[in-house]
């Protein structure tokens, strides 16, 4: 992380303990790393009192833990607002079908930062919410892959995904992809395959689905997370 050259295990240890372990943000794991700590009392905060980061990335693939890249990513709130967006430089040629699919080209992408370089506000906009996003494994599989990278922390934290929880309450949808469970809804993307028509798509999704779970019992957060669980 400060970029010291051949620095032991037991040096590297106590730098970390001397700037982390005074800093509530952060916390060890059982395996000893250092992580942004987990906020416990989350899973009991009531569903209206919750801040819902809705995230979206498109990737140079779909292997995050392989080796592919975040080329832009975005945050929106659950009222629609944007909370940050930002093309990203992957450092790692991008495949014509990306190129095509998303319609970021490689020239878009020279001059924008590297992940690490727009980690720390990203972290920011991400404190005491909880990250959903549509298909949530994917997006957090690449966010938490590009955080452990640049800074060495894992991300932590609840997350919702908005497929699991159309599943649950919308059973006689064919389709759950984010096309299908927006225009259910009567949401019109614009932007698909762009982090901020996706995110700003898949938020009004969760205000719908919020609703749907809240007039089914849906209380606390941890009442959403339930409801989500797989049937038996």
């Amino acid at each position: 992380m400060l970029g010291i050259a051949q620095a032991n295990r037991h040096t590297a240890d106590r730098i970390a303990q001397t700037l982390l372990a005074a800093d509530p943000r952060f916390g060890r794991t059982t395996d000893g790393r250092w992580a942004l700590a987990s906020q416990p009392a989350t899973e009991s905060r009531a569903l209206d009192a919750c801040r819902f980061a809705v995230v979206d990335v498109e990737t140079t693939g779909v292997r995050a833990f392989r080796g592919d890249r975040i080329i832009e990513i975005a945050v929106v709130m659950l009222d629609g607002s944007v909370a940050f967006h930002s093309l990203v430089n992957p450092g790692i040629p991008v495949p014509m079908f990306v190129q095509g699919l998303t319609g970021i080209a490689p020239q878009m992408l020279r001059g924008a930062p590297p992940f690490d370089a727009i980690v720390d506000d990203l972290l920011h906009v991400f404190s005491g919410c909880v990250f959903v996003a549509h298909n949530a494994r994917f997006d957090w599989a690449f966010v938490s892959t590009e955080i452990e990278r640049a800074r060495g922390l894992l991300l932590q934290g609840p997350r919702v995904c908005t497929v699991r929880l159309a599943r649950r309450l919308l059973p006689d949808l064919p389709r759950r992809n984010l096309d299908a469970v927006s225009y259910h809804f009567g949401i019109e993307i614009e932007g698909r395959h762009r982090a901020v028509g996706d995110a700003v798509a898949a938020a009004k999704c969760l205000g719908c689905l919020l609703r749907l779970a809240q007039e089914a019992g849906a209380v606390r957060l941890r009442d959403l997370e339930q409801c989500i669980q797989p049937s038996v």
